[in-house]
């Protein structure tokens, strides 16, 4: 049921350093809050009833876009969803990255939400994981010992599960650099064209050498289709090596439906949202493919 908030103190260390102290006093009595637009709403609903709230707006760098053409892209976990779906930077070097946060809830919702957060919640439908996913993404984490640098794919560990420790924290991701033979698309179904949950989102990112669309390298990643955002690694063999032809794309399509995993919910059934991912995977490569042939 929907309640008022629960008490609770609000803390706003300075450093990451702080926070982490922070962390591992209270342990799973602190939660930490950058936008709010989850933590808060679960919070009213009962879902967490933290004694200790941890502000993260007061901590220096943790909302910067950093980009350079040999190591990539560094971006803090407070960016706003807002951020980067203006970013120039993002929009020049990593499209798929900005198109993605573009259909991520309201303005209101981008301008407040964060991409940390929409990570670390770990909700099988987020829209930002598949294309970090295929973007081959990697998780900063700021721990007591000081960072560790995991893969995102390896971030997540169930429905709104993380490997992150009561003590730990995601402070940035870092985005290797895109080839320039390579182009995305991400596209998400909902019953309603804005403000809703991917009953399926599809990333994919095709990377082509030579001039017969002959597939260098295929990235594929899914939103609702299991317990966690997931790649797709058997559809990407079927496209890695081969000619992007209209009857190999419906392979990897079929193939991509096959190995999800999705499950039957009050919004629809594991049937149809096999059909949706059929459809969109064949749907956003085909996509990736025309951007590349433009």
């Amino acid at each position: 049921m929907f309640r008022n908030l629960p008490k609770f103190e609000f803390l706003s260390p300075k450093s990451i350093k702080e926070a982490i102290s922070i962390l591992a006093k209270y342990g799973p009595e602190a939660k930490l809050i950058a936008g709010g637009t989850d933590l808060l709403s679960e919070m009213r609903w009962g879902e967490w009833s933290p004694q200790y709230v941890i502000a993260l707006s007061q901590i220096p760098g943790l909302d910067e876009i950093q980009f350079d053409k040999t190591t990539g892209l560094r971006m803090g976990a407070a960016c706003t969803i807002g951020e980067i779906e203006r970013s120039k930077v993002i929009g020049a070097h990593y499209p798929l990255l900005a198109q993605a946060a573009s259909v991520l809830g309201s303005t209101e919702i981008r301008n407040r939400a964060t991409v940390g957060g929409n990570l670390c919640t770990a909700a099988p439908s987020a829209d930002m994981p598949p294309s970090l996913l295929v973007l081959n993404a990697k998780a900063v984490i700021a721990t007591q010992e000081g960072e560790k640098v995991v893969a995102l794919e390896d971030f997540f560990t169930g429905p709104k599960k993380t490997i992150l420790n009561h003590d730990e924290m995601l402070v940035r991701l870092e985005i290797p650099p895109v080839e320039p033979t390579s182009a995305g698309e991400y596209i998400k179904f909902g019953r309603r064209n804005a403000m809703e949950i991917a009953m399926i989102g599809v990333a994919a990112l095709i990377t082509l050498k030579g001039r017969n669309n002959t597939c260098k390298e295929a990235k594929l990643a899914l939103a609702t289709a299991a317990p966690t955002p997931i790649r797709s690694k058997e559809a990407e063999k079927v496209l890695t090596g081969k000619k992007l032809t209209r009857e190999i794309i419906d392979l990897a399509a079929d193939t991509a439906s096959k190995e999800a995993s999705p499950r039957t919910s009050w919004r629809t059934t594991e049937e149809y949202r096999r059909d949706l991912i059929r459809a969109l995977t064949r749907r956003a490569l085909q996509k990736a493919l025309d951007k590349l042939k433009s």
